[in-house]
């Protein structure tokens, strides 16, 4: 097989050691290392000292990144590589023959690397997918403390809309305190609340143990806690983001993608879509596309693939909230109704999401706005065969049907 790199290096990672194997024109070196700071700075002399100008490695876990931050800063081209893309032939599995194997295989030019953003988006992404964390972690909490209420008899959450809005906090922190009777706590709601006097009151009616009021108290605590560290992600994340204002508001130009979606589209694809040749090719790397199963003729499962789960399912997320909007009918929620009433919401979710990749993509790359197609863009693409079968199915019911266009 043909050699397409002469000085190659090819390295095993784990979470204490490191197993690099060099193979040039002459020699084939295998050597050890650990993954401290002062021994990833060793391999890179070693690496160095042999002229090497390719290095491949395994993206398991996390273990790749402290090596990749060292190896970055010079003039190396590096290949982080899926694992499963690089599987040898099984049997007598070792650390050097891993290592040999990759290093083989990147010779002979057999690798193909994943896509690793620069410094400061993988920083930004970081912080992005922390705060999705966090505001999953509040939601959880919200939870708990909606278990907590109906343990005692509180049935809050049937009246409020929110357990947590500014009522419902009121409420509770006066039972924290001691409160009990009904009357009196119903008399802390506010806004539109206050309409609803008489059903709060037999809501608000339960047993009240000493243990609740405590864990009511706690959750709070840790509710506030976490509204405070999502407000700090978000100053941070809203600084980094400050030269892309511009692609944000684009974004957000598409029914169902608010401020915090847009950064994080922004925080997972990055803004240059000159690194994806196609918008069918973005899609198709965050798993967003049907698999391709074919044998003997016959077609398989086609579920989607592995993709970027983050960006995945912040798409998928936006594909729900778009079909919810009934009110505000426009071409993404009749391309959602249109396959939900066939294949089932999660499908038509993830079908929307796949539609808003690819406009997104077309949006960062021609620096345009999003227009709008109308709620009716499907039925226009097939009038004809939707009088067709109106006609007829009247005509199965006994009408004698003329049609006549409107003014």
């Amino acid at each position: 097989m043909r050699v397409m790199v002469e000085y190659a290096c090819g390295l095993d990672i784990h979470k204490d050691s490191i197993v690099g194997c060099v193979l040039t024109p002459t020699t084939k070196e295998i050597r050890t290392f650990g993954t401290m700071t002062h021994d990833l700075l060793n391999l890179l002399d070693w690496i160095k000292g042999h002229h090497c100008t390719d290095v491949a490695m395994e993206s398991a876990g996390v273990y790749w990144k402290p090596v990749y931050n060292v190896l970055e800063c010079v003039n190396l081209n590096l290949l982080v590589v899926n694992a499963q893309h690089i599987k040898a032939v099984p049997g007598r599995k070792t650390d050097v023959k891993d290592a040999e194997w990759i290093a083989d295989l990147l010779r002979h030019g057999l690798l193909k690397s994943s896509f690793i953003p620069s410094r400061d988006q993988r920083e930004l992404r970081e912080l992005v997918r922390y705060r999705r964390s966090l505001i999953e972690e509040r939601t959880r909490e919200v939870n708990r403390l909606q278990k907590v209420l109906e343990g005692a008899n509180i049935k809050l959450g049937s009246v409020a809309s929110s357990v947590v809005g500014v009522s419902s906090r009121m409420m509770i922190e006066a039972m924290i305190s001691g409160e009990t009777d009904p009357a009196k706590l119903a008399q802390l709601a506010l806004g539109r609340l206050k309409e609803k006097k008489d059903q709060l009151e037999y809501a608000l009616t339960g047993i009240i143990g000493h243990h609740q009021q405590l864990m009511w108290e706690l959750q709070l605590k840790h509710l506030d806690f976490l509204d405070e560290q999502i407000e700090r992600l978000d100053e941070e994340v809203a600084k980094r983001l400050s030269p892309s204002e511009e692609d944000i508001k684009r974004i957000m130009t598409i029914p169902g993608i608010g401020r915090r979606s847009a950064e994080h589209l922004i925080a997972e694809i990055g803004t240059n879509m000159d690194r994806f040749p196609s918008a069918e090719h973005i899609a198709s790397w965050a798993g967003m596309t049907p698999g391709h199963n074919e044998s003997a003729g016959k077609k398989k499962s086609a579920k989607t693939r592995k993709g970027n789960k983050y960006l995945r399912s912040t798409l998928i997320e936006v594909g729900h909230a778009i079909g919810r909007k009934k009110k505000e009918p426009n071409f993404l929620t009749s391309k959602y109704h249109r396959i939900a009433s066939r294949r089932g919401k999660n499908r038509a979710a993830v079908a929307v999401g796949h539609a808003i990749l690819k406009i997104i993509y077309h949006l960062l790359k021609k620096k345009e706005t999003y227009q709008d197609l109308g709620a009716d863009y499907f039925d226009k693409r097939r009038e004809e065969t939707l009088v067709r079968r109106a006609i007829k199915k009247l005509k199965t019911l006994g009408y004698d049907v003329d049609l006549k266009p409107s003014a």
